[in-house]
């Protein structure tokens, strides 16, 4: 007879536990690789704790728990992540979005005037998942979402279509601002800014499977946001922000580089309290 649900899902967790990964983590991850196999939410997967599971069950979920175990994230087994309370398709071709991009998102709501007709820009787009939220927050925006690889924008592609936003957000291929004639409102950007020095204390599921050129940059990780710094000033408007996301560590860095360059520069902490996330407007 099949074992019960609790028990399959924590020898799945045990596993995980096994092959590195924190428990927290791994508990999580063992039941959402459960309620995908199940296509269950996790309130039936509770009502169902005790009973043995459909037959078919059992093969499909050791599967799935092998490549965890090989450290794959979940969200390439499941296929998709959510960000700003919306789901996102994801591929090895983008950045898995992560809780601590949504602050770009809450710094740019914060100052973004809602009724008005605004030009955004997101620079490194990815999945899409900024430029979506934005523009599921802020209706009247248009907004032009930039990547340099055609595999991103495929990716993205998908994601603005799946939310309903073809004909509000325009996809361009391109490096950082060249595609952009302002003057534009808004720059934000989740650029690429860690140090290649500092590939080994990253995960393996990280340093593996997501694309390196959306997270190194040279200069020590400051190379990018370097020149979004140098040439987000001619393509903004006089009372545009450029709000950009950044590494922990690098929020000293960054204020002497914006202020140099001209920039008045506020600090934003993500919910840790690590300095993440800078805004920048014109000094007066």
């Amino acid at each position: 007879m099949t074992a019960p649900l609790r028990e399959l899902i924590g020898r799945a967790r045990a596993a995980l536990v096994g092959a590195g990964i924190a428990q927290d983590e791994a508990a999580l991850d063992a039941e959402v690789l459960a309620r995908h196999v199940l296509g269950w939410d996790r309130a039936q997967l509770l009502t169902h704790w005790h009973l043995p599971p459909p037959e078919a069950f059992q093969p499909a979920y050791e599967s799935l728990v092998v490549r965890r175990t090989a450290r794959e994230p979940v969200a390439l087994i499941v296929g998709h992540r959510e960000f700003w309370g919306l789901e996102f398709y994801v591929s090895p071709a983008v950045l898995i979005p992560r809780p601590e991009t949504e602050l770009i998102v809450e710094q740019a709501l914060g100052r973004a005037e809602r009724n008005r007709s605004l030009r955004i820009v997101d620079v490194g787009t990815g999945s899409g998942c900024i430029a979506v939220a934005l523009g599921h927050e802020l209706p009247p925006a248009h907004i032009l979402a930039i990547d340099c690889s055609e595999a991103a924008l495929a990716v993205a592609a998908r994601n603005v279509s799946r939310h309903g936003m073809r004909r509000r957000v325009q996809l361009v291929r391109g490096n950082l601002l060249d595609p952009v004639v302002g003057p534009v409102d808004l720059i934000v950007s989740n650029p690429p800014y860690v140090a290649r020095s500092d590939a080994p204390l990253l995960q393996p599921e990280v340093i593996r499977v997501e694309p390196g050129t959306a997270l190194f940059a040279d200069q020590d990780g400051m190379a990018v946001l370097r020149a979004l710094c140098e040439t987000a000033g001619t393509r903004l408007a006089p009372d545009g922000f450029l709000i950009v996301e950044f590494g922990a560590g690098q929020h000293s860095a960054l204020r002497v580089m914006a202020q140099a360059l001209g920039w008045s520069i506020e600090i934003a902490p993500d919910l840790a309290g690590i300095p993440r996330v800078a805004v920048m407007s014109r000094a007066a």
